[in-house]
């Protein structure tokens, strides 16, 4: 270990000793345990193989842009909704909202989100997963 190297050690332990002091016991253990649940839920999620594979699928550029697509049609409706009347409700009201082709197309979606689970769901349980 060079000079270098022991200088830089005693500047984190000062950096370490200053922080401490700083700091009430009560910051210390909050801070210590929100580490360990930290590193624990790291732990838990890297041993969960249906975790990492969705992260895995997330990362894929579709993902990303359909995550995206999610997230903004959230907050357009959200806001849309707050600035809207209460519907009136009744079959009537039912049908103008079904007839709508952005509600067609949004039940579409779902459908084949569903329809895929479906399938994987079957094949999961087929292979005996």
């Amino acid at each position: 270990m060079s000079e270098a190297d022991l200088q830089r050690l005693v500047e984190f332990a000062h950096l370490v000793t200053s922080a401490q002091d700083a700091m009430s016991d009560e910051i210390v253990h909050r801070l210590a345990s929100a580490l360990s649940e930290g590193i624990t839920l790291l732990d838990r999620l890297t041993r969960n193989e249906g975790m990492i594979h969705m992260l895995r699928e997330m990362d894929r550029p579709e993902n990303q842009r359909f995550l995206v697509c999610v997230s903004n049609a959230f907050t357009a409706a959200s806001r849309e909704l707050a600035t809207m009347p209460p519907a009136s409700g009744g079959l009537t009201g039912l049908l103008k909202l079904v007839s709508d082709p952005g509600t067609q197309e949004g039940l579409r979606l779902l459908a084949m989100v569903a329809s895929k689970m479906s399938q994987g769901l079957r094949e999961i349980h087929r292979r005996g997963g």
